[in-house]
């Protein structure tokens, strides 16, 4: 990042202290200060006294360096909270007025950005948590991912566009980052080039998968691309409603064909201008692997000898202590990194076997099965938006699965979400809930909305099916039924529900119909 554009930020940090400052006189409501603050990545908690810090780094890259600042910075700020987002961000929970202007700086110093972190901008890029190790990908997209971070925070202050802009680049066999329906997105291919797709988007309101508008999209002109898409989101989204101006709604107001047709003319345009042409490629991993291991969360690399250590906090919650445990570890480690993944799973990479043996030891207090894989957003004790308290539901689930001891694979991951905000990106889930209400006697009641069937894998990205509304109690006990229902058949959970869906249903009608 140019010395110009951190020297620009760090004086609009000076502007951050006075509007946090008039917040916590009361002289600015929630949205006026909800409004100045998202451009920085932080936001009032429920409790208006605590705020929320999002650290983002492209495509989820928690380098050795950034880890030792995280690790200083919980011990030294006494954090309260630790949360993995979607976004392969990490959000700094129960924080003071007075911490966030000053942790945001530091944060810079050490090559982590929380600008555009909300608020109408530019998020987090992303890209596949495992690119450049994983087995099968077409190619490593990280240059491409970091080079448009670098682009889209050095404009990010000079565009105006009616809400935020997601951006993602898939390596070709993995889509957990969800290319196929972000904003943007790029999926590399086999010959090199990337399938773009563009203005697709979640949300309870009218989700959409991405439209084509390039197949082979040379990597030398991605940042056309992104500038297209600016271009043509400024021009044609919607200014006068929030609740539709994201990118998914001008498929509904040009068109498909004519969203199209407008993006190209951009796209066109920014390339007769010129002046964005990248030349990169993917640095090689030198590390020598060594040894042979086996353990379900050691992932062999595509580099021989070399794995990656899976660790997935309960809840994507990360322990206080955990990021201090794993820069001690793993600074005498060389060539090792972090990647935070959009399921909330923490991936240590280019590991020895001898040293991904360690890092085993030191994460062993994570997921045991795929079900505790699961994803929750922070849920409505901690964030003003939310309606239920996700996490709580997540951990009442785990522990009633865990007590009726079922099977690994009887049951998938889930993906909770505390309100139609998507957070948890419930749309594409096996199973997904959103937090809502149930009318029982007239009386409000805590309930989710339970949907089936979604995924995002390469090729196959379809959105869950509406199944039922399920009241919050009674999840622990409806799962625990559906997994038993697997486990009993001998199979795991999606040959089950595949081949037993009036019976699948009919668990589910019978929880739906309670009062």
């Amino acid at each position: 990042m140019n010395e110009q554009w951190k020297d620009t930020f760090h004086s609009e940090i000076e502007g951050l202290k006075e509007t946090i400052g008039a917040f916590e006189r009361g002289e600015l409501d929630r949205k006026a200060y909800k409004g100045v603050s998202g451009g920085f990545g932080t936001y009032a908690q429920r409790d208006p006294a605590k705020h929320m810090l999002r650290l983002r780094m492209a495509g989820g890259r928690l380098t050795l360096e950034r880890l030792k600042f995280l690790a200083d910075t919980v011990e030294r700020e006494q954090v309260g909270r630790l949360k993995l987002t979607t976004c392969q961000t990490i959000q700094l929970h129960d924080l003071s007025a007075g911490q966030v202007p000053v942790l945001i700086e530091e944060a810079m110093d050490n090559s982590i950005y929380s600008k555009g972190g909300g608020g109408d901008n530019p998020r987090n890029v992303m890209c596949s948590p495992l690119a450049g190790v994983q087995p099968g990908e077409a190619f490593d997209p990280t240059p491409w991912a970091e080079a448009a971070t670098e682009y889209l925070l050095g404009i990010c202050r000079d565009i105006h566009m009616p809400r935020k802009l997601k951006v993602a680049f898939s390596n070709g066999v993995d889509d957990s980052v969800h290319s196929a329906f972000r904003d943007m997105g790029f999926q590399a291919k086999e010959d090199g080039t990337f399938h773009v797709r563009i203005a697709g988007g979640l949300g309870a309101a009218n989700p959409r998968m991405g439209i084509s508008v390039e197949e082979s999209a040379a990597p030398n002109e991605i940042l056309y691309h992104i500038k297209a898409m600016i271009d043509t989101f400024c021009a044609h989204g919607n200014y006068q409603s929030r609740a539709k101006a994201r990118t998914r709604y001008m498929q509904d107001t040009l068109g498909p064909d004519g969203l199209k047709e407008a993006y190209l003319a951009y796209l066109a345009a920014a390339k007769a201008a010129g002046g964005l042409d990248l030349d990169l490629v993917p640095t090689p991993i030198e590390k020598q692997g060594q040894g042979v291991l086996t353990h379900p969360r050691a992932i062999p690399q595509k580099q021989p000898g070399l794995y990656a250590v899976r660790y997935h906090p309960i809840g994507g919650c990360l322990p206080r202590e955990k990021p201090a445990q794993l820069y001690h570890l793993l600074k005498d480690m060389p060539q090792t990194e972090i990647r935070v993944a959009p399921d909330e799973t923490l991936y240590v990479i280019d590991l020895t076997a001898d040293e991904a043996e360690k890092v085993l030891e030191v994460t062993s207090d994570g997921a045991r099965t795929e079900f505790e894989h699961s994803v929750a957003c922070i849920g409505a004790s901690v964030c003003q938006q939310g309606i239920r308290d996700s996490q709580s539901a997540l951990r009442a689930v785990v522990d009633a699965v865990r007590e009726a001891d079922l099977p690994d694979g009887a049951l998938p991951r889930i993906c909770i979400s505390g309100c139609p905000s998507s957070c948890s990106a419930h749309q594409a889930g096996t199973i997904g809930f959103q937090g809502g209400v149930k009318l029982v006697d007239k009386v409000p009641m805590p309930a989710f909305q339970m949907l089936l069937d979604g995924s995002d894998a390469v090729g196959q990205a379809r959105f869950g099916s509406p199944a039922a509304t399920i009241l919050e109690r009674d999840l622990p006990a409806l799962l625990v039924e559906l997994g038993s229902a697997a486990a009993k058949a001998g199979q795991d959970w999606h040959t089950w529900s595949a081949a037993h869906t009036q019976e699948r249903d009919a668990i589910i009608a019978r929880y739906a119909s309670l009062q």
